[in-house]
């Protein structure tokens, strides 16, 4: 008879799966930095996405798509409607914000 094995099984928190969403979205190498380049931008003063394009000196578009893959990865929430809609970072984000950080520095 074969010795019975058991394999060690790794629960993971919602903690750690916050922090691996965040990773993933902040941390690629595309898109990456701006991601992290406007939420710092949205955490010094919420701004919709024409102020951001400004401030950021990049293109209007391109702020957009990164601001969408932010929304859906759940780490900045929009205020308003159409053009006028203010961006501002997500309680999950602010809660995780050594993630962002982190990544900032390493960049």
């Amino acid at each position: 008879m074969a010795p019975h094995r058991t394999q060690a099984v790794r629960v993971t928190s919602r903690q750690d799966q916050a922090e691996t969403a965040l990773r993933d979205v902040l941390g690629g190498a595309r898109g990456g930095r701006n991601r992290r380049r406007i939420l710092h931008a949205l955490a010094e003063r919420p701004r919709n996405a024409n102020r951001l394009a400004e401030a950021l000196g990049l293109d209007y578009k391109t702020v957009r798509h990164h601001l969408s893959v932010l929304a859906e990865a759940d780490a900045v929430s929009r205020g308003g409607s159409n053009y006028g809609a203010v961006y501002v970072p997500t309680s999950r984000v602010r809660r995780h914000w050594d993630v962002v950080e982190e990544l900032t520095d390493a960049a």
